[in-house]
Parts: C-alpha cells; sequence; structure tokens
C-alpha cells in the first residue's frame, strides 16, 4: 500500500470509529475483535497499535470500533471472563513488556490496567489464565511468569525461565529462543517452544496454581525443526507442533504429562523455512497451519478419530500470513497478512475444511494477531 493511501486508510478508519457499529447482536453472532499489529516501520500518524472491530460471524462483515495507542502490540490475548486483554509490546530493549487491559466489548474500548517490563527482548506470544500471565521472549530466550491481581493486573514478574540452544541452523538457532507456551488440558503443566534447542519443556504447574516450578523434563522434536506454535485439541489426548523452521507437524499423544510420538506431515513444500500459525476448526475435524516467506498460503488437513491428519487442500494468502483466527461457528478464517496490510476472510466448507475468498477484507497495516471476543 502506498503511503499517501495508508494515511487515508488509517483517516478513514478513525473516522468510522467514531460512528459507533449498530447493535445487530442476534443469537451471540456478533463478536468483538481484536487485532495487534506492529507499528515499528510505520510513521507516527498510523502507529495506533491495537484495533477493535465488531464481527458477525454469520456475515463475515467487520465495521471498526476502536483503537488504542502502543509500540508493537504483535501478539494477544484474552482472559477466561473475556473481560481482560492481555497484549506485549515487542520491543528488543528493556522497554519490553506486556500489558493488561479492562475490555468493554460493547464498544470495543481498552482500558490500560497496567504494565510489566518482561526483562528479555522482543516478547512474541503471551497466554493467560486467571491466575498466571507467561510471556514468550524471542530474543530474551526466556519465558515470563506474572500472578493477575484480583482486578485483572499483572502482579510482580514472579520467574523468568531461560531456553537453550543445540540446533543445527547457524543463523537461527545460536541463541536461546522461546516462541510460545500452552498449558496441558489437564492444568497440571504448561509446554513450552524451545526453537533453538528443537524440544518442547514441560514446566509442573504450582500446588497454588498461581505459578510455575522450574522445568522438569523436556521432548525432543526433529533436529533442525524449530519448534513454533503449537496446540492440544478439545479431547485433551493429542497435541500438535508446527517447526517453524522444517515446515513440518508433529503429532503427539498426550496423556498424564507425557508426550508420545504419533505423526509426521509437512505443510511446506518449498523450504521457505518460514512456517507461522496453527489452530484446528471449532468441531475438531481439521487443522490449518500457515507458511509465509515463500509460497504463502494457509495447509488444510482432515483429523482422524485417533488425532492423526491428511493433507486436504492448501489455500494461498496475501504475503506473510502470521497469524490467523477461526470463529467460533466454524464459519469463517481470518488471516492476518503482515506485509500484505490486509486481514483475508475466508469462508470455510464445514464439510471439507477447504477455503473460499470472500470480498469482506480488511485494510490494515502490519495486521499480526486476531482474537474474538463473545
Amino acid at each position: 500500500m502506498k503511503p499517501v493511501q495508508t494515511v487515508l486508510a488509517i483517516a478513514a478508519f478513525a473516522a468510522a470509529a467514531c460512528t459507533p457499529a449498530k447493535d445487530t447482536q442476534k443469537g451471540g453472532d456478533e463478536l468483538t475483535m481484536l487485532v495487534g499489529t506492529y507499528t515499528d516501520s510505520l510513521s507516527r500518524e498510523c502507529r495506533r497499535g491495537i484495533y477493535t472491530f465488531r464481527f458477525n460471524q454469520q456475515s463475515g462483515n467487520a465495521a471498526p470500533l476502536d483503537t488504542f495507542a502502543m509500540e508493537n502490540p504483535s501478539f494477544l490475548t484474552v482472559s477466561e471472563s473475556g473481560e481482560r486483554v492481555y497484549a506485549v509490546s515487542e520491543m528488543p530493549d528493556s522497554t519490553a513488556s506486556v500489558n493488561a487491559f479492562h475490555i468493554d466489548k460493547k464498544s470495543g474500548k481498552l482500558h490500560l490496567l497496567n504494565t510489566r517490563a518482561t526483562y528479555g527482548e522482543n516478547p512474541c506470544h503471551v497466554y493467560a489464565n486467571d491466575m498466571f500471565v507467561l510471556a514468550s521472549n524471542y530474543t530474551g530466550g526466556s519465558l515470563s511468569v506474572f500472578p493477575v491481581n484480583e482486578d485483572g493486573s499483572l502482579g510482580q514478574i514472579q520467574a523468568c525461565h531461560k531456553g537453550g540452544t543445540g540446533g543445527p541452523d547457524t543463523v537461527r538457532q545460536p541463541v536461546p529462543h522461546i516462541h510460545c507456551s500452552h498449558p496441558s488440558p489437564d492444568g497440571k503443566f504448561v509446554f513450552v517452544s524451545d526453537f533453538s534447542a528443537d524440544r518442547l519443556l514441560r514446566f509442573p504447574v504450582t500446588p497454588d496454581g498461581k505459578g510455575l516450578q522450574p522445568s522438569d523434563t523436556s521432548f525432543a522434536i526433529e533436529a533442525d525443526s524449530g519448534p513454533r506454535h503449537f496446540i492440544f485439541n478439545s479431547r485433551g489426548d493429542c497435541l500438535y507442533l508446527l517447526g517453524e523452521l522444517s515446515g513440518k507437524i508433529y503429532v503427539f499423544s498426550y496423556e498424564n504429562g507425557t508426550l508420545a510420538p504419533l505423526q509426521t506431515v509437512s505443510t511446506d513444500s518449498v523450504a521457505a523455512r518460514g512456517s507461522a500459525d496453527i489452530h484446528l476448526s471449532p468441531d475438531g475435524k481439521f487443522l490449518y497451519a500457515s507458511n509465509r516467506i515463500r509460497n504463502d498460503g494457509i495447509a488444510i488437513f482432515a483429523v482422524a478419530d485417533n488425532g492423526t491428519l491428511a493433507w486436504t487442500g492448501y489455500m494461498h494468502t496475501a504475503i506473510h500470513p502470521r497469524n490467523f483466527c477461526i470463529t467460533p461457528n466454524g464459519r469463517y478464517l481470518l488471516a492476518a497478512c503482515r506485509y500484505g496490510n490486509l486481514i483475508q476472510v475466508f469462508e470455510r466448507d464445514p464439510e471439507n475444511g477447504l477455503l473460499k475468498e470472500t470480498d469482506k477484507s480488511i485494510r490494515l497495516d502490519r495486521p499480526s494477531c486476531i482474537r474474538f471476543v463473545r
């Protein structure tokens, strides 16, 4: 997008955001949508940071609500209650932080509760529940742990767990990089992707549920895989891990803290070494994984009853689909294409999982993360 067009697009958003979106809520079809962006390469008038929209999950239409100005809120998440939002500020220095907000779901307005330094550069992922918040610091190579106060704000940092090295890529893996974290379905552990060591770390949750004990176990992944994002299925018996460097999905069975390999499948046919995000459809029947750098798009797999995957198709996207999100009703998949400067809205076929382009794309500078709030 040309600079003048970018300014006009942002001005149009700001004007539209001053007009309240029509309240057409019907049976939960209306969602509040949050979008995090990268702001460091934008002109000052375009640095709005977090955007909120009203999104209709039946029609696929979006209406702008509000913005919150901050630097590089590249990843954000919503609390279990849906009333709090936690966003990183992905900065390469001591200003790197995680930020707690209260959200007014009707207006889309964010109210900053507080900000805590992560003591690790370039936090790129945040997980939150009602007890603790975890920030994955990519350049810092660490996982920062914060307790959650009663009002949703962040307490003082409790711990900063370091990742390791050992991967063979001398350019991408010479220093530790932590990429993402998620709790196990039974709530006993938190698993963490240790990118440069080609492994998943396992941290036991403390007995009071408010933090993490030191890592007691790790699970090796294929060398040169670069573990990035991962998810558990709704049954809680399978974990799906996407390797950024290998472009492969590693399927594991899960039981009582232990992972056992089930399958490895490839998502990337051109060795782009830029796989990014991974999600299951709400019904658990299909899995999607995005690829960047070359042949940008989303790989689609059918999920068998035993959790294994079968290739179904591939949908090309705009440039750099860093993150994507599926609506709760499963009807739409929205891809945040960072260098395409837009959020693409695809319609999903619930029978075969395939995606179809729509004319509902949202123009936005450097989108990097999408979340929905009911």
